[in-house]
């Protein structure tokens, strides 16, 4: 008896210390019970004290690993990660309007990683703007990917909403602002625009410095989700519930910035009897 299951696609570089990127995605994908797939973008050396390389893969082994999962595996959700360049930028739009992905494709704008190090060329991001966004079903950025963005300084709750504003009119239909950066002291304040009503989404503020691949893991659930058929509201909210166990419930391992748990979420859903 053969099994139907939802199934995700993950663009994005490696992550050697598997707390971020690919690894991170996977993780995730396999929590919320989605079969995963890959393609790569750049592989990185890095742990939990930083990134110590970035090797980026060929436009053409970009395009080559889309064309091999969407001639034979076609995603029900994709989500893209690092993209590094506007080679390899310019070769996912051009396969996402080949297989018609447009409505299925959640954006993460990795920039920069947490210790500085550029995942995103400067010259990739009009290109990410111009080639990507407007093929896009939802982007996922922090407060410090929306200013890049936006060329805005966010610090209101007024700022959030004109760049979540801004965003929406480059292209994708839902714009999530990650509120992991604000200011707003015990509180973590995660805004969803659909380009007519905000919402807002609050989570405890969790003191800690293991938070490496907090952006990915977010993103990777929603995506989960999404593949998984819940509306993007719903979606939202359960990427919120699953990285909040993930970082609550911390692996404190490594001697810097560390992952954060991928386990947790599943865990308390399981003790608790629930259905997902």
């Amino acid at each position: 008896m053969s099994i139907s299951i939802s199934k995700a696609l993950t663009i994005a570089g490696s992550d050697s210390g598997g707390g971020a990127g690919i690894q991170a995605d996977l993780k995730t994908f396999q929590e919320l019970g989605v079969y995963g797939m890959s393609a790569l973008t750049a592989i990185t050396a890095q742990n939990t004290l930083g990134v110590h390389g970035v090797y980026p893969l060929d436009p053409e082994a970009v395009a080559a690993q889309l064309e091999a999962v969407g001639s034979d595996l076609p995603p029900d959700a994709i989500k893209t990660g690092m993209l590094f360049s506007s080679g390899i930028i310019r070769v996912v739009a051009a396969k996402v309007k080949q297989f018609g992905w447009q409505q299925q494709l959640l954006i993460d704008p990795v920039m920069v990683a947490k210790g500085g190090s550029q995942l995103l060329l400067q010259e990739a991001v009009e290109a990410l703007i111009t080639s990507l966004l407007p093929l896009s079903l939802a982007i996922t950025p922090n407060l410090p990917e929306a200013e890049m963005l936006t060329g805005m300084k966010i610090r209101s709750h007024g700022d959030r909403e004109q760049a979540a504003r801004v965003l929406h009119a480059m292209g994708p239909e839902y714009v999530i602002l990650k509120g992991g950066h604000g200011p707003e002291g015990d509180e973590a304040v995660d805004l969803l625009y659909d380009g007519q009503e905000f919402k807002y989404l609050s989570s405890p503020r969790i003191e800690t410095r293991h938070t490496h691949g907090t952006g990915c893991t977010f993103s990777a659930a929603l995506t989960a989700a999404l593949a998984g058929g819940r509306s993007m509201p719903d979606a939202v909210q359960l990427a919120k519930d699953f990285i909040q166990a993930a970082i609550e419930d911390s692996l404190s391992i490594g001697a810097g910035q560390g992952p954060t748990n991928h386990f947790a979420y599943g865990k308390r859903v399981r003790s608790r009897g629930d259905q997902r």
